[in-house]
């Protein structure tokens, strides 16, 4: 924040030492939450850096400091100056045109879809905006044909293609990684912004997709949650078909708003 002050995150801090120092005295190993950790360390590293000496930045400084250390090798994961010196290499026309090429497709090919391109996708997808960054959503995919009809049977609107479905993509938002009730919708937002991202990815790399809008009907939770072996705090978020299209396979048309109807600059 600008300007920073030399007291500040007071309320919490305390908390959110503990919490770090419970984490890494809880495990053995880094391997599977090195990136967290090492990313919560960097962070309060540098906090603790540019605060001053109040009683209980004091005490949580101390505590911070008898933590079991972590490697500080690499680059420090703290807040930086971003790089506008270069472009990004994509055109608007470019990403325009990405998107008008991009079209929710139902027919495809019977073409295996390699999995390093789902992955690529959801790597992109990370990418995506989450507020406080706690990206509370899991991609779970599927790829055995029996599987993939069974899930895909379960949201209305597919039983027209469901055959034709060669990878079934079902976003599951968590609410675990929330704290507060003003945020208990942030799992459809944040899981809806990694969606299409997801979708433009796989578009880049020959893949066609097509959302398919989860029902908020509670006999359908039940059913998701049942076919997936959901926990208590997860629920669907959107799902996606995924594969190859068909180019004989035909598209709706999509007659899509003016932008007079979907823009308004300062109106009360």
């Amino acid at each position: 924040m600008r300007p920073q002050r030399a007291v500040f995150a007071k309320e919490y801090i305390s908390e959110t030492v503990d919490s770090y120092k419970n984490s890494v005295g809880h495990i053995t190993s880094y391997s599977m939450v090195e990136n967290e950790l090492r990313w919560a360390h960097d962070v309060l590293e540098l906090y603790f850096s540019k605060t001053g000496n109040d009683p209980v930045l004091i005490a949580a400084r101390e505590c911070f400091e008898s933590c079991r250390p972590i490697s500080n090798e690499g680059e420090l994961r703290v807040p930086y100056a971003r790089d506008l010196s270069s472009s990004p290499g994509v055109s608007f026309e470019d990403f325009r045109q990405l998107s008008e090429v991009r079209r929710s497709v139902r027919w495809f090919l019977d073409t295996t879809v390699e999995r390093e391109k789902i992955d690529r996708a959801i790597q992109v997808a990370a990418q995506s905006p989450s507020a406080c960054n706690r990206q509370p959503f899991v991609f779970r995919v599927f790829d055995d044909p029996t599987l993939v009809k069974s899930v895909a049977s379960a949201p209305m609107g597919t039983d027209g293609y469901v055959d034709n479905i060669p990878v079934f993509v079902v976003i599951v938002g968590q609410l675990r990684n929330l704290f507060d009730e003003r945020d208990r919708h942030l799992i459809y937002i944040d899981g809806s912004l990694a969606a299409m991202s997801f979708i433009f990815a796989a578009e880049t790399q020959g893949l066609s997709t097509c959302c398919v809008n989860w029902p908020d009907i509670e006999e359908k939770e039940t059913e998701m949650a049942d076919l997936l072996g959901l926990a208590p705090d997860e629920r669907p978020v959107m799902c996606l078909a995924v594969g190859y299209p068909d180019p004989t396979g035909m598209v709706a048309y999509s007659q899509k708003k003016s932008l007079d109807q979907l823009r308004v600059f300062n109106r009360p």
